[in-house]
């Protein structure tokens, strides 16, 4: 009997080792798909956080349960980032992300803020809404784009930091220099969706520790404003997709154009697109999402980044996007490898939110504030009072 048990143990601990071997070394992009931190740039020294013992169960070990503990054996905290998710405090915090984190957490835990797939375990989310999270496996991070929030130059940096560029046989190291084509093509990033493809039914353990080990961050704005620069990006230029896609259904439904243009040069060249309040009607409908989900441009973040199942390192807000933007590069360790790129660019401002919502009737309003409450509460962002209360 003795005899019979041990050998069951040998060959469960013996396929967790060789499983485990295949990950790493058969990776068809190499090893560096389960690299952890390696800091690029010297850093001070911090304790080791003591391992807490895991308590003696009667219960007969699950073999993933018995991979999870092989694998934390190698990737207990304190891996050599300045800033992880397994305890390490950061340098004083100039950006306020600390509080911001903070808050997401009460938030998470407070029963009076509700909304869809709060309660939610993170085994429980769809696979196709975890593929706004980009993994860098060379550096230890996990990116959660948030589409109008800098996301472009975010995904710059991930390429430049993945070295995807590297792979294509392109050396780059300025991101203004990565063409548009390429920092929104999907090929060049790595996402949690793409697990499935190369890990299958171990993809969501893998998930899981790469969450624990990694720093993870995203960037986000005012909700309306948010909007505003969506409307402004989507509808007040032409842009065939979008016109097919959206413009049509509102010009449709409520601007009187029961067969608009069929193209978008000529709706354009005829001064014919969908007013801010068509497209605020439109998110209002509720046949827009029974047609389809939200489009990311104008999804609620809680829905893109999951917040409340990932205890994101790093909350930074568009508002202060340079200085946030160099606190977290130093506390990545890859201040020296890339610099957060200054825009230019005339971006949608708070101020606006008035004039913009002024043909917005002030229940729509109300209504709208109710669809995002939940992305303003969790991230800091006032009620907008004067928009609303009128």
């Amino acid at each position: 009997m003795g005899t019979s048990r041990m050998f069951r143990i040998f060959v469960v601990l013996g396929s967790a080792f060789m499983i485990l071997l295949i990950i790493i070394y058969w990776d068809d992009v190499g090893a560096s798909h389960f690299y952890l931190h390696t800091p690029v740039s010297p850093g001070p020294k911090v304790p080791h956080p003591v391992p807490q013992k895991r308590p003696q169960t009667s219960r007969a070990p699950s073999f993933l349960s018995d991979i999870d503990a092989f694998v934390n054996q190698f990737l207990e905290p304190g891996t050599g980032t300045i800033y992880t998710a397994a305890g390490v405090e950061d340098s004083p915090d100039s950006t306020g992300s600390r509080q911001r984190r903070r808050l997401l957490q009460e938030m998470c835990a407070n029963d009076s803020i509700l909304f869809h797939g709060k309660n939610r375990s993170f085994d429980d989310i769809p696979n196709k809404e975890l593929d706004h999270l980009i993994v860098d496996d060379r550096h230890g991070i996990i990116y959660c784009y948030v589409p109008k929030v800098a996301c472009s130059n975010w995904k710059r940096i991930m390429i430049i930091l993945s070295e995807s560029l590297l792979q294509e046989g392109v050396p780059q190291r300025d991101p203004l220099a990565i063409p548009r084509d390429l920092v929104h093509n999907s090929s060049m990033h790595f996402t949690f969706n793409k697990f499935w493809k190369r890990y299958g039914k171990f993809a969501r353990h893998l998930m899981k520790v790469k969450l624990k080990k990694y720093t993870k961050f995203l960037f986000v704005r005012d909700p309306f404003v948010r909007l505003i620069s969506a409307y402004r990006n989507k509808f007040e230029l032409p842009n065939e997709d979008f016109y097919r896609r959206f413009a049509q259904v509102m010009l449709r439904r409520y601007g009187n154009q029961p067969t608009p243009p069929a193209s978008v040069d000529e709706a354009f060249s005829l001064g014919i697109h969908p007013s801010f309040s068509h497209f605020i009607q439109y998110l209002l409908d509720p046949q827009t999402e029974k047609d389809m989900p939200f489009n990311e441009h104008w999804r609620q973040v809680y829905r893109l980044c999951h917040p409340c199942q990932i205890q994101y390192d790093f909350v930074g807000h568009l508002e202060t996007a340079e200085e946030d933007a160099e606190h977290l590069l130093r506390l990545l360790r890859v201040d020296n490898v890339v610099e957060f790129p200054t825009s230019s660019r005339n971006l949608t401002a708070s101020s606006w939110e008035s004039d913009w919502f002024s043909t917005v009737p002030v229940e729509a309003r109300r209504e709208l504030y109710k669809l995002y409450e939940p992305d303003f509460r969790l991230f800091g962002y006032e009620k907008p009072d004067s928009l609303i209360n009128e």
